[in-house]
């Protein structure tokens, strides 16, 4: 477990020339945000719903970051400052994928309420994208492919390939 707390806070300092050390990125806002968020997918992937987001609730007060406890993330994510980040339940989140502050994953629209649950309604980002400064990514069927950059204030509908 703790080999891989510390490889995931050497893959931050490999990407961030801010920390001088390991101690210095458990302060980071983005390292609180995905640490809770690991517990709250456990807790909603066990059905554990309201649970989940408890833990959700306290994360985003503590962090300003809102992760839903659906989405799915993979190794090595990393939130760069962080606040007014907002991913939705189903957004899907590659390795390696780097966000800056004021990002949002979100669904296209929310007219169609109860019917859509269980529908992929958030965008994915596959490995090693980076998304910059106000960027709003939208839709399910949104893909971001892998290695992209996506530039700040960037409001995305449409795919992007590799």
């Amino acid at each position: 477990m703790f080999d891989g707390i510390i490889a995931y806070l050497d893959s931050i300092k490999a990407r961030d020339p801010a920390p001088r050390s390991r101690w210095e990125i458990l302060t980071y806002p983005g390292v609180w945000a995905l640490g809770l968020h690991r517990i709250a997918h456990m807790l909603f992937r066990g059905r554990f719903f309201f649970a989940a987001r408890l833990v959700n609730h306290f994360s985003r007060f503590l962090t300003a970051i809102d992760i839903h406890p659906g989405a799915r993330i993979g190794r090595n994510f990393f939130i760069d400052h962080g606040a007014g980040v907002v991913i939705g339940e189903t957004a899907v989140i590659g390795s390696h994928v780097k966000l800056y502050q004021g990002v949002s994953l979100i669904a296209r629209s929310l007219s169609g309420g109860q019917s859509l649950r269980g529908k992929k309604r958030h965008p994915t980002l596959e490995d090693h994208v980076t998304l910059y400064a106000g960027a709003t990514i939208m839709g399910g069927d949104t893909v971001v492919g892998a290695g992209s950059t996506v530039a700040a204030s960037v409001f995305l509908t449409h795919s992007v390939p590799p």
